[in-house]
């Protein structure tokens, strides 16, 4: 074998995909077809989850100082995310380029095999491992490895070659976006609907302005290659009455509303995560955000059934827990194209659901849908916070070398294990999960600080998978703690 884990695609899915196996232990190589780093930025800002994700593996320290901010939308529709965060608001102007950067550079500190300038260009399963052939400047060999994963974007060579269905619908409108250097425009960073369509202006710092700009009606064209930026520069005129023709433009390109999923995650060795299972317009950046949460699903499962700590249909979870997330993402940037491309007619709707939002419900619905933070997994019921993200809780640790040190349920994730948290120092709780000590941190600690716990009032152990999802509660499931355990680590030594 070459690795336990190849991973076609260098972008966010990608590199997350590739440090969580890391983390893990588990080698994998990672085929990007593009030389280096190009520096574009298709994607721009991150989601509240993604900023708990990354703050759980300790990675938000890398990005620097990041503006943050509680404000998003749907639509255009203004949506306040801070009833449902407890630490991180929206980063908005961070550049995709820069998540990559810090993305690749953690997976190589954890000993990723990054290669670039290869291109994939075929697979074979021989259901006890999978041949990739893959083509760069010296020529074309074969790499050889247990599992493939495709995160190689919305026209995946690995999906087409695996053949997956991918059905859906197909673009009915083009848009643009650019990153202009040389001109000043007021930011308008929620889509903001004018007559004809919609625009958006975001400072990216440095003299750059990033704009996106819809116009109602412009159908799709077949490009070879990016816009020219006179159109660009034409419609944002036609819709703002703004002349930015003198702008200097970094980078140009075109997209469109085509919304498509494919029908199963998983093909036998062959997986998918971010664009290359599902396509949608990339209102509020969920696309790369949604990419890179499905990576981190997916991650310590894979990693735990490589390394023959867990059965094969682990695996099957991550469809299905997945694919449910990718079609609520299709049915709400589908609502969101309507509301910020539809004509006149659109207008009642628009106006009935500004005055739903007055009501807290449906504000907070909203902008879990927006934020990527209503997610909740088949975790059994009993509690309201079964597979539901964990929230992040200040914790002193009770015993051991370093009593009362202070951590957090979020620092206790940095390690990419699962944690069985003991807030009632229960020494019989702690002896029914010794034969998992090898896949899950016990960790027995109290909670202090403000004093919020988020729906933790009266918990006296939680048991908190990798991806930061509650996985069991007590008193609350209904299943034991072994039942749980096995379930989402195996069976105990």
């Amino acid at each position: 074998m070459d690795a336990s884990v190849i991973i076609v695609g260098a972008g966010p899915a990608g590199l997350m995909l590739a440090g969580e196996l890391r983390l893990a232990g588990v080698g994998v190589v990672v085929l990007e077809r593009l030389p280096g780093r190009t520096g574009e930025s298709r994607g721009i800002g991150l989601a509240p989850r993604t900023m708990e994700v990354f703050d759980q593996r300790g990675l938000l320290a890398r990005f620097g100082d990041v503006e943050t901010s509680e404000q998003g939308h749907f639509g255009g529709i203004p949506v306040d995310f801070g009833p449902l965060i407890a630490v991180h608001g929206a980063a908005r102007t961070v550049p995709q380029s820069v998540t990559e950067s810090v993305l690749e550079d953690w997976a190589r500190d954890l000993g990723a095999d990054i290669r670039r300038g290869q291109e994939f260009v075929s697979l074979t399963d021989h259901g006890d491992a999978i041949e990739a052939r893959v083509r760069g400047s010296a020529g074309e060999r074969t790499l050889r490895a247990r599992y493939l994963v495709g995160c190689d974007g919305g026209r995946s060579v690995v999906r087409k070659d695996a053949g997956f269905d991918f059905p859906g619908t197909p673009a009915t409108t083009e848009m643009f976006l650019a990153d202009l250097r040389g001109v000043d425009l007021e930011p308008r960073m929620v889509a903001d609907r004018v007559s004809g369509g919609m625009v958006m202006a975001n400072r990216l710092g440095e003299g750059i302005v990033r704009i996106v700009v819809g116009e109602r009606g412009a159908p799709p064209q077949r490009r070879t290659g990016p816009p020219d930026f006179g159109e660009v520069a034409d419609a944002w005129k036609r819709l703002t009455g703004i002349d930015i023709s003198h702008a200097e433009p970094l980078w140009v390109s075109a997209f469109g509303d085509a919304a498509r999923q494919v029908t199963e995650y998983r093909r036998g060795r062959v997986l998918l995560a971010g664009d290359a299972a599902h396509i949608h317009l990339p209102a509020g950046g969920q696309g790369m955000n949604t990419g890179i949460q499905d990576a981190v699903n997916l991650g310590w499962k894979l990693a735990a059934v490589v390394r023959g700590t867990a059965p094969e249909a682990l695996l099957d979870t991550y469809h299905g827990e997945r694919h449910e997330i990718g079609r609520r993402l299709l049915a709400n940037t589908r609502a969101q194209s309507l509301l910020l491309l539809g004509g006149d007619e659109v207008q009642p709707l628009r106006d009935v659901l500004g005055e739903l939002t007055r009501y807290e419900d449906v504000a907070r619905h909203l902008a879990g849908k927006a934020g990527g933070l209503d997610i909740r997994y088949d975790a059994g019921s009993g509690h309201p916070l079964l597979g539901t993200r964990m929230p992040h809780l200040e914790l002193r640790r009770a015993g051991g070398a370093r009593p009362d040190r202070p951590t957090s349920s979020t620092e206790l994730l940095r390690a990419g294990r699962g944690v069985l948290l003991d807030l009632a120092d229960n020494p019989h709780l702690r002896r029914r999960a010794d034969g998992w000590t090898d896949r899950i941190d016990l960790v027995t600690a109290a909670p202090h600080g403000p004093g919020l716990r988020h729906g933790l009032e009266g918990a006296a152990a939680v048991l908190v998978r990798p991806d930061g999802h509650v996985a069991w509660i007590a008193p609350g499931s209904r299943h034991d703690l072994p039942m749980a355990l096995e379930r989402w680590f195996g069976p105990g030594r």
